[in-house]
């Protein structure tokens, strides 16, 4: 792996994660409640407008021949990267089933909201009884 992909991604991952605290708090404080129920409206703004966005780049990127590696790490790998990981899952989920892998799609979704859910609950015990 070179030095300049790392540097790449890196830089678009500062600006992404800045980009994604930022956004959430500031949403989350102004939006507390939706419909009169607390929801992570921050999350959720970072999230859906992550996969857009990505969505997008990738789109774009895939259309323009020539288009600098150095771009596609920076702005891809990077900042999405580090603004939100869900976009790339639900960017790839997509994928899957625009392949024709119906089956690998739905599992891979169902499967991964399924673990990442799991993986929440057995982190909570597992402080719990640690803490």
């Amino acid at each position: 792996m070179e030095w300049q992909a790392l540097l790449w991604v890196g830089t678009g991952g500062f600006f992404g994660a800045i980009a994604r605290y930022s956004l959430s708090l500031y949403l989350s404080e102004r939006f507390p409640l939706i419909l009169g129920k607390p929801i992570p409206a921050g999350t959720a703004f970072v999230n859906i407008t992550g996969s857009f966005l990505l969505a997008s780049f990738l789109y774009y990127a895939s259309k323009r021949a020539g288009f600098p590696d150095s771009a596609k790490l920076l702005i891809g790998t990077g900042f999405f990267g580090a603004y939100t990981t869900f976009s790339t899952y639900a960017n790839e989920s997509i994928n899957l089933i625009n392949d024709g892998q119906w089956m690998t799609g739905l599992s891979y979704i169902i499967g991964t909201n399924l673990l990442c859910l799991f993986g929440v609950i057995a982190g909570l015990m597992l402080a719990n009884r640690i803490f």
